[in-house]
């Protein structure tokens, strides 16, 4: 079974899925940092894989892309950093990256690549649904993959049922239409429509991302999903402090405020 389902087999615990872009802020990094939130506990991890132009993130990861670009970073580097992860890491692994230099390694050759090194997913922000359907979905199932698709407050109630019915694994619930970035409180509007998307049953799992930054959006990501995902929060930590370790840890003290 895939890593990814298996995770969510245990309903009872709330997961916390931590990303981080691949590259910063050390081109050398990646695997240390796997390693580290593997070992404090994280549930799973989304790799980042830095593009030029990620119209779906905020400042705090775009400049992380920026710099990781300019140390070096690329699909195939990346790939190469994480060849032995699985000799000490069992976690589900996500590469969450834009179609374009996904499309320059070649999909196929891509997901055959995920394979080899032990990712078990990946999410493609930019991946246009009928797209995915027809092209990109029949591939990554072929390899055992699976590709988490995105829904946001504007997403229909249709989409979100043909999302549901035609993806596994988990989906992830982004909270607001905007970027992404640290929000301190999700308001009334945010809370409805965690709500409503709960109050529809969904077939799969969902995961919500995007502004969770302390305890309040932290408790109501786990209260209104199976989980949460953070990523600006980290990526300014480890910006800053360097050291994965320590980074994670201020994390979790940041979660408990």
């Amino acid at each position: 079974m895939n890593r990814i389902n298996q995770l969510f087999l245990n309903p009872s615990s709330k997961i916390l899925s931590i990303y981080f872009c691949a590259g910063a802020p050390r081109l050398d990094n990646t695997a240390q940092v796997i390693r580290s939130l593997a070992a404090h506990g994280i549930s799973m991890i989304e790799i980042g894989v830095p593009f030029s132009d990620p119209l779906a993130d905020g400042p705090v990861i775009q400049n992380a892309a920026t710099k990781a670009l300019r140390n070096g970073m690329s699909v195939r580097l990346l790939f190469s950093q994480l060849q032995d992860i699985r000799r000490d890491v069992d976690i589900p692994l996500i590469l969450m990256g834009y179609l374009n230099p996904l499309l320059a390694y070649g999909f196929e050759a891509f997901c055959k690549k995920c394979v080899e090194v032990g990712v078990d997913g990946m999410i493609i922000p930019d991946l246009p649904f009928k797209d995915y359907i027809e092209i990109y979905k029949p591939i990554a199932d072929s390899y055992g993959l699976r590709i988490i698709m995105l829904i946001t407050p504007e997403t229909s109630e249709d989409r979100i049922r043909f999302i549901d019915d035609n993806t596994d694994g988990f989906i992830y619930m982004v909270s607001s239409a905007a970027t992404t970035g640290a929000q301190k409180s999700f308001d009334e509007a945010k809370q409805a429509y965690f709500h409503r998307i709960d109050a529809m049953h969904l077939r799969n799992p969902r995961l919500i991302g995007f502004g969770i930054s302390n305890r309040q959006t932290l408790t109501s990501a786990q209260e209104n999903a199976a989980g949460a995902i953070i990523g600006s929060k980290f990526v300014t930590l480890l910006d800053e402090l360097g050291d994965p370790d320590r980074a994670i840890e201020a994390l979790f003290e940041a979660l408990e405020h």
